[in-house]
């Protein structure tokens, strides 16, 4: 009786000590990649492009500096105060293109974007995604908590522009994901046509691939238990955090873009996501071209293809 004892007594030591420290591991990478916080890892990813020495978007920026705009905030279904940038058209229109940035970006990293859906006479909605740039919250969705927002959006921009309005959605990386997320949802027919630009399949393919690239790890156990610490303090979890679900799901046309040379979303994912969309589809790897380059290492090339697709469209 008493070896029985200690063996349990063992058992239950070695459990709590396994537990306690894959609690900390799991809180550890939430920190990293989940909580608001400065994401440091970002600035020495082999996998992200070097910054330009020569700025190639200070047009565009400079753009989106001096012509007209307006800050607009909205509530979120959870009473987080999310803002946004709105740009009227040149001339009136009932054409609103909905912007969605990156992973640890804001609204202001989209102006080349904001300029080339403007250039086509749309009216103009760039969003701080939650927990970016000046809109409230203390975790990054991935995608997820955000196509809630963005479906919101889609409604302001309804009541801002009337029931006519002609919507289209973009975003790129973490913003492609939000996208392609918000496709699965009941949206409304004025929503014709969503871009989007190296966006992941899902949260637990793409945090599985960085964690093996940027730490040489598994996914099991990491992912799983991160993914269990999320649904605490963030309210969701990585396995329904799935584009590719949301896509089966989509009725909306939409254009699937990739760099050839992404390794930080890597260019497979594209095959997984266009695959998933039954809507009418296209979608073209731009040669070349790392995570987010598309559009800098091919202006002419991008902009044409982004402007025939969407002029299919809205016209």
């Amino acid at each position: 009786m008493k070896r029985r004892n200690k063996w349990l007594l063992t058992l239950g030591i070695t459990a709590t000590v396994v537990l306690g420290a894959a609690t900390a591991a799991g809180n550890y990478f939430y920190s990293v990649a989940i909580a608001t916080n400065k994401k440091e890892f970002l600035e020495n990813d082999k996998n992200l492009p070097e910054k330009e020495k020569v700025d190639i978007w200070k047009a565009e920026k400079e753009w989106y500096q001096s012509v007209q705009q307006e800050t607009i905030t909205m509530t979120s279904d959870d009473n987080l105060t999310l803002v946004a940038t709105y740009i009227p058209a040149e001339k009136p229109s009932k054409k609103v293109a909905i912007l969605a940035h990156g992973y640890a970006g804001n609204r202001t990293n989209m102006a080349a974007f904001a300029k080339l859906y403007y250039d086509m006479g749309f009216n103009i909605l760039v969003p701080d995604a939650r927990g970016h740039g000046e809109s409230q919250g203390d975790y990054i969705g991935f995608g997820w908590h955000e196509r809630l927002d963005y479906v919101r959006w889609i409604d302001e921009m309804i009541a801002k522009n009337g029931k006519e309005s002609e919507i289209a959605l973009f975003g790129i990386s973490m913003g492609g994901a939000t996208v392609m997320m918000t496709s699965g949802e009941a949206l409304p027919d004025n929503v014709k046509v969503i871009v989007e630009d190296c966006g992941y399949s899902s949260v637990n393919e793409e945090l599985a691939y960085q964690l093996k690239e940027m730490y040489n790890l598994p996914a099991f156990p990491l992912v799983p238990i991160t993914s269990v610490v999320t649904q605490i303090r963030a309210g969701y979890n990585f396995d329904e955090a799935s584009a590719v679900k949301q896509l089966e799901k989509n009725k909306t046309p939409m254009l699937f873009i990739h760099g050839d040379q992404d390794t930080f979303v890597p260019t497979e994912m594209l095959d997984e996501v266009y695959t998933a969309s039954p809507a009418e589809k296209e979608k073209h790897i731009f040669e070349g071209a790392g995570h987010g380059e598309s559009y800098g290492k091919h202006k002419a090339a991008y902009k044409e293809l982004v402007t025939t697709f969407i002029e299919k469209y809205i016209p």
